[in-house]
Order: C-alpha cells, then sequence, then structure tokens
C-alpha cells in the first residue's frame, strides 16, 4: 500500500460529501458542517459550482485539509499558489492522492485559520492546463466564525495561533528549512501498526543550543496510525545547525519537515 493509497482513504469522507447531490454554491453566512454520526469525524466545507471543493476536518484528533476538483496531477507532490484579496500570493504544500484531482494540505491548521476570515480566494494551479497554462480558480470564501472553529477545537488547535508568523515551508528535501539544516535529522522506527505505509508533517520550535521543542504533528496519514508519534519520538534527539555553519547563532523558527514510512 503506498502512502498516496493511505491518503485517497482516508479522506473519502471528505470526498464524498464534496460530490454528493446536496452540494451547492455556498452562501455567505458560513461553511457547511457534516459530522459523522458516530461522532469520530467532524467536517466544515465549501463546494462551489465550478467542482472545486475545499474542507478542514477533524478525524479521531487529527486535523486535516482537502481540495478537490483540480485538475489530474501528474506527481505526487503539488504547490498551490494561494492568494486572499489584495494579499500577495504565497506556495502551499499539497500532496495528491490515488484521485488525481484531490490534494490534502502539509500544514492544514495555519491553512484553516487563514481561510476561516473568509474573503476572495485566488487558487493558481501552476502549469497544469492541457497547454502548459496556469488553471485558475477563483472564489468567494464565506467566513466561517463558527464552522472551520468548531473543526479546529474539536482536534485542539487553536484559532489564532501567532506562531504562524514564524512558520516555514515545508521542504520538499526532507530538510527543516528556516535558515538551519540537520546536524543530526529524526530517524523514527517502524512503529507497530496495522498499516504498511503513511506520512507524517511535523513542525517545532528550533532553539539556540540546536534542539527542538513544542513539537507538533501537523498532518499524519492516517490518522491514529502511531506515526505521528514515532516522529515525536525522535525529535527529542534531532539536532540542528545555522546553514551559515556550526560557529553562527542557530535562529529561532519553526521549522516543518515531512517523514515518509513505507515497509521495505
Amino acid at each position: 500500500m503506498s502512502d498516496r493509497s493511505v491518503a485517497a482513504g482516508f479522506f473519502t469522507l471528505g470526498i464524498a460529501v464534496f460530490l454528493s447531490d446536496g452540494a451547492a454554491a455556498q452562501a455567505a453566512t458560513d461553511w457547511d458542517i457534516h459530522r459523522e454520526p458516530r461522532g469520530r469525524t467532524v467536517m466544515a466545507y465549501a463546494q462551489y459550482d465550478s467542482g472545486l471543493g475545499i474542507g478542514f476536518r477533524c478525524v479521531d484528533g487529527a486535523f486535516g485539509a482537502v481540495i478537490s476538483g483540480l485538475p489530474l496531477a501528474r506527481a505526487e507532490r503539488r504547490n498551490l499558489m494561494i492568494r486572499f484579496d489584495a494579499d500577495h500570493a504565497h506556495s502551499t504544500g499539497w500532496t495528491a492522492t490515488t484521485d488525481r484531482t484531490v490534494v490534502v494540505a502539509d500544514l492544514p491548521a495555519p491553512l484553516a485559520r487563514q481561510f476561516r476570515q473568509g474573503g476572495p480566494l485566488r487558487i493558481t494551479v501552476p502549469g497544469e492546463a492541457s497547454n502548459g497554462a496556469d488553471v485558475v480558480f477563483e472564489v468567494d470564501l464565506p467566513p466561517s466564525n463558527q464552522s472551520i472553529d468548531q473543526v479546529l477545537t474539536e482536534c485542539g488547535r487553536p484559532v489564532v495561533d501567532p506562531r504562524d508568523a514564524i512558520l516555514e515551508a515545508v521542504s520538499e528535501d526532507g530538510g527543516p528549512g528556516g535558515g538551519v539544516i540537520w546536524a543530526r535529522a529524526p530517524r523514527p522506527s517502524f512503529p507497530r501498526t496495522q498499516y504498511a505505509a503513511g506520512f507524517v508533517v511535523t513542525t517545532c520550535l528550533t532553539t539556540p543550543d540546536g534542539r527542538l521543542s513544542d513539537c507538533l504533528n501537523e498532518m499524519e496519514h492516517p490518522p491514529a496510525s502511531r506515526f505521528g508519534d514515532a516522529v515525536l519520538r525522535a525529535s527529542r534527539d534531532a539536532r540542528v545547525v545555522s546553514r551559515q555553519g556550526v560557529d553562527s547563532p542557530i535562529p529561532v523558527r519553526r521549522i516543518a519537515f515531512r517523514t515518509r514510512f513505507a515497509t521495505r
């Protein structure tokens, strides 16, 4: 089983919600909310006539974000340019599922805290048109002072987090980014789990002595798989140094890194 198929299975509920017959263009009051009868899953979502769907969900304490209705992905990893109103566009990292029109976010909680404000949103998928041009979606997101907040809260994620201001993007090479490099990278052991593959995106604060603190799993596929716990344990022994050299001060940053698991 690949980590892409794990991701796809994990978001089956979200995709089904997006594509349900009852989904329609959103009113301006708030996002729609869906709760699984057994109470394990709650999702806030917005669906548009163009086929674009955006959702944030909490499943067994694991927070996630999904976008559906995109052009078919050509690779596992996708970068989407996100722009709100007059703000500058910024790149966001996503992973395609086995449904190649669906992606899940590296950093869903910071994204949710941004999306809950609502307003004109422009999503650009670079170079994914048949002629190589960019594909652009422009929608008007309803503000969400209840639905997204509810999902964040149920997953124990703050509605406002000042640490987002110092958050670095997830590096595609497995490094920590943020002006630092690994002196000792986390080396998690494969946990006792029913899953053959998965991945975790983790954020930590750097410290002047190179240790990592305040580590948090931003994304775990699949949820409650024990992959996230394995990464957090390994992060205790990890060390970083400044990209400028071992004698240079270590900048205080909230770094993000991605760890993949697969049986051999």
